[in-house]
């Protein structure tokens, strides 16, 4: 589990910790975790996605999380220079391209890595794709289920 330390604003009062995922083209990956952590524990964190280099979103990055009701269809891939002032608690790269790349952003106390395959990159059938699509953002809900809750739960305890 990752550890991380309280976080307060300049008023001396507790904010949500903010999360950016960063991919190499803000497409799919980082995009599908952003959605997810935002509509699921968007009460507990901020959620922003990012890439290090801009692309477009990926319609079937669009249609999967649909398929569980979240609605990522006005995303639009971001260069991460825009978070630079944002204040991000974590940065989670999700792809080794981006954790090779990826700069160091003021003030992130926490950068974790995880590579999840790039579903981009699927050459099947579209069904075949799809599938694909599916593993990898069932396995991101998992992976953030599992990692970043618990740092809020860790978070709430500190004295």
């Amino acid at each position: 589990m990752v550890m991380i330390s309280r976080t307060e604003t300049s008023e001396g009062t507790e904010r949500k910790l903010r999360v950016l995922f960063v991919c190499t083209h803000n497409s799919a990956r980082s995009q599908m975790a952003e959605g997810y952590l935002r509509a699921y524990y968007g009460d507990l964190f901020e959620a922003g996605s990012a890439g290090t280099e801009v692309g477009v979103l990926n319609p079937l990055a669009v249609a999967v999380m649909e398929e569980i009701e979240i609605d990522i269809s006005g995303h639009r891939s971001k260069l991460i220079d825009e978070f630079f002032d944002w204040g991000a608690d974590i940065v989670v790269t999700v792809c080794d391209i981006a954790h090779q790349s990826c700069p160091l952003l003021p003030g992130a106390k926490t950068v974790i890595h995880i590579n999840f395959p790039d579903p981009s990159d699927c050459g099947g059938i579209p069904e075949e794709c799809l599938t694909l699509f599916r593993n990898v953002r069932n396995a991101i809900i998992a992976w953030i289920d599992r990692t970043l809750v618990p740092v809020y739960e860790h978070k709430r305890r500190l004295p």
